[in-house]
């Protein structure tokens, strides 16, 4: 069932959560990789999924994006309930992996065409939506080229392209700035802000904080399969007195990793 909106104090209706997260657990047997988790993230939003390695992050992406099924819980999105339709859910996701897989024996408007099919979509719309997408990612000039030929962050601006081709209302990102110089990573972020400024979603999990402090407009903070803090960068900040992203996540971390010695859970 989708989340109804929400009226706000001004007596406007605020629109409902674009994903849904309630009190989604992962156990793999005994081991608890992700403690109850409860968020949302509304149309027009960057959320930044920080943690340490092992923390769940991963774990936490995979089941947003319907590889893996929560142990227990309910993930909407977009106000469809993953479990109940998946296909339907699947829709309206755009999922880069950590380490996306490319066919390097394909151009790249071969690899458009393979993408679009398995969404179903007609030919005359994967080459006028391609177009646009390869032309916004400066790689249009070069779609008739294997990928073998092209450079990392020309790769990495294809799977953007890709994931964005059937016009998704969530883009879900695992680590999208891992290799890039700092000029593709700068594009590649004015591009997650341009998704968010059209009415869709993105959900970043990334280790880098600068590129978290820059670009989102909330972060959680997951420690030990746990959220341990969320809110906007202003507002951590605020709450405890320092400066930037990083000095938060250390002090955050570092609190939980010493009152809380006997959590357990995370996994990546």
């Amino acid at each position: 069932m989708a989340t109804p909106p929400t009226p706000n104090t001004s007596g406007t209706q605020t629109p409902p959560p674009i994903i849904r997260l309630q009190s989604v657990e992962k156990r793999y047997g005994k081991f608890q990789a992700l403690h109850p988790l409860s968020l949302d993230v509304r149309p027009g939003e960057v959320f930044g999924f920080l943690g340490p390695n092992g923390a769940g992050k991963t774990t936490t992406i995979r089941m947003l994006s319907g590889v893996l099924t929560p142990t227990a819980g309910a993930i909407e999105i977009d106000g469809v309930d993953i479990l109940a339709n998946p296909v339907e859910s699947r829709r309206r996701i755009g999922y880069i992996p950590d380490r996306p897989y490319l066919y390097d024996k394909l151009t790249a408007w071969e690899f458009l065409e393979f993408v679009g099919g398995i969404y179903g979509m007609e030919k005359a719309a994967v080459r006028g939506r391609g177009q646009q997408l390869l032309r916004e990612h400066s790689l249009l000039e070069r779609a008739d080229e294997l990928v073998e030929a092209y450079s990392h962050g020309m790769k990495q601006r294809l799977v953007l392209s890709a994931a964005l081709l059937h016009s998704p209302r969530v883009l879900i990102v695992d680590e999208p700035m891992v290799g890039l110089d700092p000029h593709g990573a700068r594009k590649i972020k004015a591009h997650f802000r341009e998704v968010a400024d059209q009415g869709r979603a993105v959900f970043l999990s990334t280790h880098s904080l600068d590129t978290a402090q820059e670009v989102c407009d909330r972060v959680g903070i997951l420690f030990r399969g746990r959220l341990v803090a969320q809110g906007t960068v202003a507002e951590l900040l605020q709450m405890k007195g320092l400066k930037d992203l990083e000095e938060v996540f250390m002090t955050i971390t570092e609190e939980e990793a010493r009152n809380n010695p006997g959590f357990s859970g995370g996994e990546a």
